[in-house]
């Protein structure tokens, strides 16, 4: 089984990366995490968990940007019911940290928020994923607050869009917010801009 390729990114989707190593292209399906991590960058190491194809009995690749994202990957489709189509669609609606913060605080609303996720399913993914996240078997979030509003997510992409790293934008508006949770769209980003 193969642990992660590493060569130059020949192509790249919001759902898949082709991966050219030693004149082999390998393809993986993809998250819109892993996209993020990826985008711009002329080669990477791309981390792999191979995957049957409940559809025809084939395998699918699936590659993550980090270790980390690829253990939550496991750790989702170790729940019952959920298969690695939802696992992908998680990994895109959430970043890692925000996905363990959802399961700590445990936030089903947030979680079915993710196309395809109903009320039993996130109770489901909290029930079986919360201890094994507080065991460390998922990388749990140094600041365990994460602001969920839709000024928060406008104020960040207009702050990556600018050129600031999203890890870094997101730490920045989160202080913010806990300063003043009713903040504005503009007054985020001016706020953010003086911490960047």
């Amino acid at each position: 089984m193969t642990d992660y390729v590493s060569g130059k990114i020949e192509a790249l989707s919001p759902t898949q990366v082709v991966v050219d190593n030693h004149g082999i292209g390998y393809i993986f399906e993809i998250s819109l995490q892993t996209f993020s991590a990826l985008e711009g960058k002329a080669e990477s190491t791309v981390y792999v968990q191979h995957m049957p194809n409940p559809r025809d009995g084939s395998f699918i690749d699936y590659g993550f940007a980090t270790k980390n994202e690829r253990e939550l990957f496991r750790l989702i489709t170790g729940v019952s019911g959920m298969g690695s189509a939802s696992a992908r669609m998680i990994l895109s609606a959430f970043t890692s940290d925000e996905f363990n913060q959802a399961i700590l605080s445990e936030d089903v609303n947030r979680l079915k928020s993710v196309k395809g996720l109903g009320v039993k399913s996130a109770q489901r993914l909290i029930l079986e994923l919360k201890d094994k996240i507080v065991k460390g078997e998922g990388e749990v979030p140094e600041q365990l607050f994460v602001a969920t509003n839709d000024a928060m997510e406008e104020a960040a992409r207009a702050l990556v869009m600018l050129g600031f790293s999203k890890p870094n934008v997101n730490k920045a508006l989160q202080n913010i917010l806990k300063k003043d949770p009713s903040a504005k769209v503009e007054d985020l980003i001016k706020a953010a801009l003086k911490i960047l």
